[in-house]
């Protein structure tokens, strides 16, 4: 099914929207379901579960941290984004999800732009993120949308809470200056 990002908007998350955020974030990374998007990590984590309500309400405390979703008029959310503003001006951007029903329709693109143009209303310079190490496509698509691997590895380092990785795993630090 075709979908436009018609009656779509975007807005920033509140702990009404916590349920449905989960809910989109693990179907999209975790699980069997997850594999008929192309943003799983189920064949190098096992679990099914890549976030919780307790985890996102914690986050969404925050003082520095903003969760956008998008919602469709009917719909409803279809998708999320986590935001986290750092001490050097930078915004983390994390958890990107779009519904498995949804992707490929605009909506990433669209949030992950909503997303910059708050790193810029707050002064930040640059958008920054981590991406596990060898997922190829998804990082060919964040490079198509002008960020770029900085060399700089992490370790990764998810609570086991949520998944234990398969395979020896690592991120790579992705950033995008802004302005």
């Amino acid at each position: 099914m075709k979908h436009s990002l018609e009656n779509i908007t975007i807005s920033k998350a509140s702990p009404a929207d916590i349920p449905q955020m989960v809910a989109v974030i693990n179907a999209v990374y975790r699980g069997e379901s997850s594999k008929q998007g192309w943003t799983t990590e189920a064949d190098l984590i096992a679990g099914d579960i890549r976030t919780d309500e307790e985890d996102i309400a914690q986050l969404m405390a925050l003082p520095t941290t903003t969760f956008l979703i998008a919602v469709h008029r009917e719909s409803g959310l279809v998708g999320s984004v986590f935001l986290s503003l750092k001490e050097d001006k930078k915004l983390y951007l994390g958890m990107l999800s779009v519904h498995l029903d949804w992707q490929a329709a605009g909506i990433g693109r669209k949030m992950l732009s909503a997303a910059e143009s708050l790193a810029i209303s707050l002064g930040c310079t640059a958008m920054t993120m981590q991406v596990i190490v060898g997922r190829s496509e998804l990082t060919a698509w964040y490079e198509r949308n002008g960020y770029r691997a900085t060399g700089e590895r992490k370790p990764f380092d998810g609570p086991s809470k949520f998944g234990v990785p398969k395979v020896p795993l690592e991120f790579a630090i992705y950033e995008k200056p802004l302005g």
